[in-house]
């Protein structure tokens, strides 16, 4: 079953990194990425953006309203993800467990399914 690790991080916690630790820590989280999917489990990766460069969109009445980023309420943001190959929710826990941003963030672990199950 697929799952889906989203990196849950505190807003501006990015910026208080310098940029040699920054790569450090990316790299780090990287070197995770390579071992899932030399181990057959990754499905795809990717790290997102700061929200202050991210936009909402809603339909509501027929009318669009465009929201863009800084979101004032946020506390933290979505700054990545990893999409999973599990046999299970407790081997995707393990793994998730094994992510070096759960050092520093949160690591929600996500089933992936129809939205009407």
């Amino acid at each position: 079953m697929p799952y889906m690790l989203l990196i849950h991080e505190p807003i501006g916690q990015r910026q208080t990194l310098g940029e040699a630790e920054g790569r450090v820590v990316y790299g780090r989280m990287l070197d995770f990425a390579a071992d899932l999917k030399a181990r057959g489990l990754l499905l795809a990766t990717e790290s997102l953006l700061s929200q202050d460069q991210a936009s909402r969109v809603q339909v509501r009445g027929g009318r669009v309203s465009v929201l863009d980023g800084p979101f004032a309420e946020a506390k933290e943001m979505v700054g990545g993800f990893f999409l999973l190959a599990c046999d299970t929710r407790e081997e995707a826990l393990a793994i998730a467990s094994q992510c070096p941003a759960a050092e520093w963030a949160t690591v929600e672990v996500r089933g992936l399914g129809p939205c009407f199950a």
